[in-house]
């Protein structure tokens, strides 16, 4: 796959125009047969846009992401382009205004393709949720080649349309996982930011205190240029950080140039499967390589994350989706009464998943079971956060697998509680608020893509990313 730094060379030298790099990919995404797009924008939307960008190559003044084609995880709001989480209760939503995530997408040149599936408003390890349907993971089991494989969620669109080449990039969100987790089942590179990197507005909400929009990629280079420009402060976002922002290309692929410590958990690595095993063991010599220390971790809250996430995440959820009533916007259920209105607008909008988490987060919050669940699950956020500071003081990075298992056939694991362990990995990074990046680290006996996962500390990605590219270049994974 070519990378954003090859197409705009491409382009600056004249071997491809802005259009045709459009309508190439354009046509790709319009006969794939994936599902991993919900909404191909007109290719009207765009004409302005390809003929300024293509104004600027002529010029020489092209901006970072000048003529770029992405997909758009279709939880982030489009003006005039249909944003509808997946979701029946937003089937016809168009906003009248643009998230800033995809505004400084915009700003910085960029193309948009169309709205990328997902599980419902975010809410799935599989992107099986969707009221559009799966997304199909463009991997094959080389032992059963008839069977789909999920693409891993939430965020399944994104990386199904990445890893099959459809478009050059795209941006996720990740709460749980949600980045990371199908990068890792794709083969393709997935980066979440620090908590308060990228702003939350125009973005559909799951659980405020959690979500976090990031890049999924090719290359670790792709995510630098991606996080370039939707880490930005935002005064419309008070969880949005102010602080000043580096300039994450500058370190990729540079070696470092003082010791680097590498944590690996050893509680993380309790009754992993021997494809994970050995993803582990050969990322431990691609490290010694690299010349890193290598040190065995070990957490104490690890075994508890899992339940904690899912107190937290669903009691946001609920409090998140109590706006969708059917009465200013969205789906509206036939009723004689309000109350009908509300009740019919909503089970008949929502899919199972979503009232599923609905139900355990109202539970969780109400008057007698807020102290025993809800209040408990944040000091145990804390213990976790702490946790991690405690190997900080030790360590630069930490290394884990990104997934416990290969991409599964559709179907396979409807059952929450299987779902729900997919993010066993992931959940801990996510409940601490810090970075982390998913890259491709080799196959499995199957013949599918397994991801390792590196965590850096706090606003730390600029580090984060450069540890990345260099292990990426150690994997040769698209080489």
């Amino acid at each position: 796959m070519p990378t954003i730094k090859e197409i705009k060379n491409q382009l600056s030298n004249k071997n491809i125009s802005v259009q045709e790099l459009y309508d190439d990919y354009y046509d790709k995404a319009k006969k794939s047969k994936l599902n991993s797009f919900n909404h191909l924008v007109d290719p009207e939307y765009n004409k302005e846009n390809i003929n300024s960008s293509q104004a600027r190559y002529d010029e020489g003044k092209d901006l970072s992401l000048d003529g770029i084609p992405l997909g758009i995880k279709d939880l982030f709001c489009t003006k005039g382009v249909p944003t509808t989480a997946s979701s029946k209760i937003l089937e016809k939503f168009i906003p009248e205004y643009e998230s800033r995530v995809t505004q400084n997408l915009l700003n910085d040149g960029s193309l948009f393709l169309g709205k990328n599936n997902c599980d419902e408003f975010a809410m799935g390890s599989s992107n099986e949720t969707s009221f559009f349907g799966p997304v199909v993971n463009p991997w094959k089991n080389k032992n059963n080649t008839d069977s789909q494989l999920v693409p891993g969620g939430s965020s399944g669109g994104s990386a199904s349309a990445v890893a099959e080449g459809i478009c050059v990039a795209s941006i996720g969100t990740d709460t749980g996982g949600s980045i990371r987790q199908p990068a890792s089942l794709c083969g393709v590179v997935g980066l979440k930011p620090t908590f308060g990197s990228c702003s939350r507005w125009g973005v559909v909400a799951f659980a405020s205190s959690l979500d976090q929009a990031g890049p999924i990629t090719n290359s670790v280079e792709d995510a630098a240029y991606l996080l370039n420009s939707i880490s930005s402060h935002d005064p419309n976002d008070s969880t949005c950080s102010s602080h000043k922002r580096d300039n994450f290309i500058e370190s990729v692929g540079k070696s470092f140039d003082r010791p680097i410590t590498v944590g690996i958990p050893s509680d993380y690595l309790k009754d992993i499967n021997s494809d994970i095993a050995e993803q582990i063991e050969n990322t431990k010599k691609h490290l010694s390589k690299l010349n890193v220390n290598i040190v065995d971790v070990e957490f104490t809250t690890t075994d508890f994350a899992l339940s904690t996430y899912y107190i937290l995440a669903p009691a946001e959820a609920s409090s998140n989706l109590a706006r969708y009533d059917g009465i200013r916007y969205g789906y509206r259920g036939e009723g004689n009464t309000l109350e009908e209105i509300y009740v019919n607008s909503r089970s008949e909008g929502f899919g199972e998943e979503v009232i599923r988490r609905i139900l355990i987060g109202t539970y969780v919050l109400s008057a007698g079971y807020y102290d025993a669940y809800y209040r408990k699950a944040q000091k145990v956020r804390r213990l976790i956060k702490n946790d991690f500071q405690r190997i900080y003081n030790e360590v630069d990075f930490i290394l884990t697998p990104t997934t416990p298992n290969e991409a599964f056939q559709i179907g396979k694991k409807l059952d929450p509680i299987s779902m729900y362990m997919n993010d066993i990995f992931t959940v801990p990074t996510s409940l601490a608020g810090l970075p982390a990046i998913s890259l491709p680290s080799g196959l499995s006996n199957n013949g599918l893509p397994l991801g390792i996962q590196l965590i850096g500390n706090y606003f730390q990605e600029k580090s984060l990313l450069q540890m990345a590219s260099l292990l990426e270049k150690e994997f040769c994974f698209n080489e």
